[in-house]
């Protein structure tokens, strides 16, 4: 399929405004650029009650829909390449993510590379995470059945999670949803190459990003900076992993989610046609983000049931 209208039409104006791969921007410029995601999205939604709160010294924003309680909580964990994005560019998702599931979101930040290298940001979300288990009947949530979902680096910091919650003995978890994880920046996969150019994050674009978070080569074969290395997925709650036509890390993605099923985790796994790597955050410019969307809605809200 081809690239979709509305997302070649972005494609073709970041062109027109000159804007380079994002190892040429630098980390100041990069995270600027990513922040520029909110203008892509529709207005935020209301919900019943927003908390703000922090873990370890980084922001945790509580999101509460209009709904009978004790609900399920997903935790959610922001993309950015690890070195950008905050609360305010899952802002809007996470709002219609409550609201859709009829789930409490909570939305957590982590330090970000260069300035703080892995483990920092597995870490700071791992922890949040326990703080949920802990803590989620003072804002309403059900501790039996929570969530992690992320994004892009996001989804990879929610993968690891997931393995180390089983590990280390954190929240019993109901599901995950790995949105376009970045997942192995040792893959030398076909879309590494055929997308490598032109797809908003280029192949050493993805490189760059790897480089700002991992402290040396070295790290890249710890399971908890890329979680495909693990010994063994099994014993892993089922996962709902989204990936793009026209991204880098497409293939990375969706090996991962045959090894979950391969291990006997339950694995749904989508890929989107003519969408490109940051589609969840586009609802405002991009109509087919709501199919991204819709399909976490479907998958959380059979796993919650």
């Amino acid at each position: 399929m081809t690239v979709d209208a509305h997302v070649q039409g972005l494609i073709d104006g970041l062109a027109e405004q000159g804007l380079q791969s994002f190892e040429k921007l630098g980390v100041e410029a990069t995270r600027e650029v990513v922040a520029t995601f909110v203008g892509l999205q529709l207005p935020p939604r209301e919900v019943a009650r927003v908390i703000e709160d922090s873990v370890g010294g980084q922001a945790i924003r509580i999101y509460v829909p209009e709904a009978e309680g004790p609900l399920p909580i997903v935790v959610y964990f922001h993309g950015g390449g690890f070195v950008g994005g905050g609360l305010a560019e899952i802002d809007e998702p996470v709002r219609a993510l409550a609201n859709d599931v009829g789930a409490i979101v909570v939305a957590a930040t982590y330090r970000l590379a260069p300035e703080h290298k892995f483990p920092a940001a597995t870490d700071d979300t791992f922890a949040a995470l326990c703080w949920v288990g802990e803590h989620a009947g003072e804002f309403g949530g059900d501790p039996n059945r929570i969530a992690v979902m992320g994004d892009s680096a996001g989804g990879n910091l929610a993968a690891v999670a997931a393995q180390r919650a089983r590990d280390e003995g954190g929240p019993a978890l109901t599901a995950q949803v790995l949105v376009y994880p970045v997942i192995d920046t040792t893959a030398q996969l076909p879309s590494k190459t055929e997308c490598a150019e032109g797809y908003v994050i280029t192949a050493a674009g993805l490189d760059w990003f790897w480089e700002q978070y991992l402290r040396s080569p070295a790290d890249a074969e710890n399971p908890l900076a890329s979680p495909s290395k693990a010994k063994s997925l099994a014993g892993l709650p089922p996962a709902l992993v989204l990936t793009m036509e026209y991204e880098v890390s497409r293939d990375e993605a969706e090996a991962y989610a045959e090894q979950l099923a391969a291990a006997g985790v339950e694995t749904e796994s989508i890929r989107f046609d003519g969408l490109v790597h940051g589609a969840y955050w586009m609802s405002g410019a991009v109509p087919r983000c709501r199919e991204l969307r819709d399909a976490v809605v479907r998958f959380l809200s059979k796993r919650f049931a």
